[in-house]
């Protein structure tokens, strides 16, 4: 049997009276792209950071290719995970290049390697190399997004978190950096996991979805697979994109 590449074993986390996680068992496959969904509160991030060390679990394991996080430094282990968030972060003073090359200088490559892997992320992004010369400033918020991407791909991970990545930019940008995010986990055979609050958007990105609530996995399975559940709270959660389409579909007077 293939050892998954994320692996949570009855994780808990309290904040004080309130339980985030409760025993939660989740893995990831290598090469699985996974959408976790639930309501705000919920859980999901607190889940997503529990992966890379942010957030240290009360109880349970989190292994890495089979390896405990939590013996692992800190440091090293979110070096090798890419992490891509909705404020993008990124630092205003640094060129983009700079901005892209910040993990592989930590890890102390030299400068033709760091230039050549900025020039090879660029292209990956969609992004013209001369981009590289700028400051964050001068970027509109979906190309700002994707050198976002592009820092988080930079040391050559296997594994990338996602949190709320597209949910700042308008939706144009949002749907084709979707798109185009997709294809580049194919092409590199990532494992990435992504939080969002747009179910359209876990159902046409995800291989997998898993919902979350009250700090629980309350379901998990492929889009087709959750459309069959009965449990009140996926199903509610599914029935919101058929009803923005049908409420679309009425308003311009096309069919649903």
């Amino acid at each position: 049997m293939t050892e998954p590449r994320i692996a949570l074993l009855g994780v808990e986390k309290t904040y004080g009276a309130q339980r985030a996680l409760a025993a939660v068992d989740f893995e990831v496959a290598a090469g699985e792209f996974v959408a976790l969904v639930g309501a705000s509160g919920s859980g999901k991030t607190t889940l997503l950071k529990t992966i890379n060390g942010l957030i240290v679990p009360d109880g349970g394991e989190v292994r890495i290719d089979g390896r405990l996080v939590s013996g692992e430094p800190g440091h090293l282990l979110r070096r090798a995970i890419g992490y891509v968030f909705q404020e993008v972060g990124l630092f205003p003073h640094l060129t983009v290049a700079e901005n892209i090359a910040i993990t592989p200088r930590l890890l102390g490559w030299d400068k033709a390697r760091m230039e050549a892997r900025v020039d090879e992320l660029l292209d990956l992004v969609a992004l013209p190399r001369e981009m590289g010369r700028r400051f964050p400033a001068a970027l509109s918020g979906g190309q700002r997004q994707r050198v976002g991407v592009a820092r988080a791909l930079a040391a050559e991970p296997r594994i990338v978190l996602m949190d709320e990545p597209f949910g700042a930019l308008d939706p144009l940008t949002r749907d084709a950096l979707g798109e185009d995010y997709r294809a580049l986990h194919e092409r590199l055979g990532l494992s990435t996991v992504m939080v969002t609050h747009d179910m359209t958007e876990a159902l046409l990105l995800a291989d997998r979805i898993a919902v979350v609530a009250g700090g629980r996995l309350i379901a998990q399975g492929a889009p087709e697979d959750l459309a069959r559940s009965d449990d009140p709270q996926v199903a509610e959660l599914l029935a919101a994109p058929r009803r923005q389409a049908a409420r679309l579909a009425q308003r311009l007077g096309t069919p649903a």
